[in-house]
């Protein structure tokens, strides 16, 4: 009996190595980089930290009460009943002088501003895992796709997680892109995916980057973690303050609610519109992602004029109802009159009138919960 166990062991230790050498789990950083990162305030014992302690779970909870959670905790509402609304914005027509953001669910957007065309974390494969047919994308929430992607200036990346760093979809966009803006260590990754060293940019927090007549992206903390495999933290996490000729626009990515938020409003702000995640919450991991009520007092310390939340209505990577994100931060926005920029996926935003009223797709008969 121990040989037929030892020997299922094997298989399965053999099955799962074999399986990682697929390269959309990417590369790790070679000697050159590692030796680079080795001199930074934020690089220790082999792995990037946050600016504040930040544990992976929430204090009391243990890996293995998160795996059972996610085992055995049912919520039918973590999934619409039915397949989403949404719109196609034919992003190819639009005019030079047109400011939009596009969302495309989840972290995925574009946006066309003041003559740049920025891409930022794109997933087009319907798949947020590494798993065949796990984390698939909800109903309605895949209407775009490469195809649809005009010629983009800038794609930027937040980091390597499979719901932000998309390996079918990043290789597919490279004739598409003149420029990747990354933090520390993704560009092993992008690299080992065929991606010119020319064509990327890694940066550590704080670091200024001239990006056109006007424009600067500013690299600038988030309070999360990174990692493709079970190696974390071997890459660096981040958000970006995009200033240009007309507005200042921060892009958060993911992260949990920190001090950070308060450091980059004071030096950078105020913000014509930030872009916070919301959704995929669990006070298990509080600290890795923003629970609702921490998304409004994260925009404020940001000292933000418009709040635009994503990270929701595509994937279900949490246990809550799939439009709880966007039902609790409405009502949190509303009270604190912080207007709320909510589109339907696909659906045109003009970044000019940033101020209209939103009808409440969310909650609308064909996807009410």
């Amino acid at each position: 009996m121990l040989y037929i166990i030892l020997s299922i062991v094997l298989v399965l230790s053999l099955g799962i190595f074999l399986f990682m050498q697929s390269p959309a789990f990417g590369r790790r950083p070679g000697k050159a980089r590692k030796s680079t990162f080795s001199k930074l305030d934020n690089y220790k014992n082999g792995a990037f930290q946050n600016a504040e302690h930040t544990p992976p779970f929430a204090e009391g909870v243990t890996y293995t009460k998160v795996l059972r959670d996610f085992i055995f905790q049912k919520n039918p509402m973590k999934v619409p009943p039915s397949v989403l609304p949404s719109k196609k914005t034919d992003l190819h027509a639009l005019r030079p002088d047109e400011n939009v953001i596009v969302w495309f669910g989840h972290s995925s957007y574009f946006m066309q501003v003041d003559g740049k065309r920025i891409l930022i974390d794109p997933v087009f494969s319907g798949n947020a895992s590494p798993l065949p047919n796990t984390m698939r994308s909800f109903p309605g929430a895949d209407i775009y796709t490469v195809n649809d992607m005009p010629e983009v200036d800038m794609l930027l990346l937040t980091h390597d997680h499979w719901d932000h760093l998309d390996h079918a979809t990043v290789v597919a966009l490279r004739p598409k892109v003149k420029h990747i803006y990354t933090g520390l260590g993704v560009g092993e990754h992008l690299e080992a995916w065929g991606f010119p060293t020319s064509m990327i940019t890694e940066r550590n927090w704080q670091e200024h980057i001239r990006v056109g007549e006007g424009f600067e992206l500013i690299t600038a903390p988030a309070r999360h973690f990174s990692g493709r495999t079970f190696a974390r933290n071997i890459s660096l996490w981040l958000s970006f303050v995009l200033i240009t000729p007309k507005r200042k626009i921060y892009i958060g990515g993911d992260s949990g609610y920190g001090t950070h938020f308060k450091n980059i409003g004071q030096k950078y702000g105020p913000f014509d519109l930030v872009i916070l995640e919301c959704g995929q919450y669990n006070p298990n991991w509080r600290y890795i992602h923003m629970l609702p009520d921490e998304v409004v007092p994260a925009a404020q310390d940001l000292n933000a004029k418009h709040l635009m939340i994503v990270h929701w209505a595509k994937f279900p990577l949490s246990f809550h109802n799939w439009n709880e994100p966007a039902i609790k931060v409405s009502a949190y926005a509303e009270e604190a009159q912080l207007p709320l920029v909510m589109p339907m996926i696909g659906g045109r935003v003009s970044l000019d009138d940033l101020n209209k009223s939103w009808d409440a797709w969310w909650l609308m008969p064909e996807v009410k919960s």
